[in-house]
């Protein structure tokens, strides 16, 4: 197969791309010199001829900046303008498949009920950006949307914050770009992508009040989201290894 990967530098790209080639696909590489995410003629331009895209692009602030909504906005405009470019240019383009990258952290709470992908969303701040990435891609006739858990392990960057007790859905970089690989052979739709949930204790429950307007920031990471990815493993044979 023809993949033509968007982010090939960034944590997920760096391990798709050894993949993808191991597996005996020709790659394509945004080259962001002289090809815009957010420009559809230039990308029917370079997806052209190719059967596949996963649009892997993300730009995730990692100091402590990320607590400011201003951080995301380049984040936000990828999977919102980029993501819209990127599944209309496919579709002029006559690629078949587009796998676009998202996170979990979209789900509302859910205790310690296992979250499915038709488990209650709770998308705010900067997290929204995912769910119009999800509609945006879920336009092309064989897009797929990846709820993809906290990045742990290998050249992910520790979270900035983590408050309360609950469950966490994590997935090292190696096993998520793993999983984008397989969907390129999935049915269209949403599927999650995470290892076996964990728990977590930070020893922290509640926000102080004189975090004001950054507690919705850090209200995000403290959700419980006891996420599953059988569906995923059930539609490709995928599952973690690390």
């Amino acid at each position: 197969m023809k993949v033509f990967v968007i982010g090939a530098t960034g944590v997920l790209g760096r391990e798709a791309v050894p993949q993808l080639r191991a597996a005996g696909h020709e790659v394509g590489v945004l080259d962001r010199h002289t090809t815009s995410v957010f420009d559809v003629d230039q990308l029917t331009a370079a997806f052209t001829g190719y059967d596949a895209v996963l649009n892997l692009a993300t730009r995730i602030p990692l100091s402590a900046k990320a607590v400011l909504a201003s951080a995301w906005a380049e984040n936000n405009r990828l999977r919102t303008e980029g993501s819209a470019a990127v599944a209309e240019a496919a579709i002029r383009a006559g690629a078949g498949r587009v796998v676009q990258e998202g996170i979990s952290f979209v789900y509302a709470d859910g205790g310690d009920r296992e979250l499915d992908e038709s488990a209650p969303i709770k998308p705010v701040g900067h997290i929204a950006s995912s769910v119009t990435a999800q509609h945006n891609v879920l336009k092309h006739p064989g897009g797929v949307f990846l709820r993809i858990g906290m990045l742990i392990g290998g050249e992910a960057q520790s979270p900035p914050v983590l408050v309360g007790d609950g469950w966490m859905s994590v997935v090292h970089p190696a096993d998520a770009a793993a999983a984008a690989i397989a969907a390129l052979d999935a049915p269209a739709g949403i599927y999650n992508v995470g290892t076996p949930v964990l728990k977590r204790d930070t020893g922290i429950t509640r926000l102080p009040k004189f975090f004001g307007r950054f507690a919705a920031s850090f209200e995000v990471f403290g959700r419980s989201q006891r996420v599953v990815s059988t569906k995923l493993t059930e539609a490709t044979g995928w599952k973690p290894r690390h």
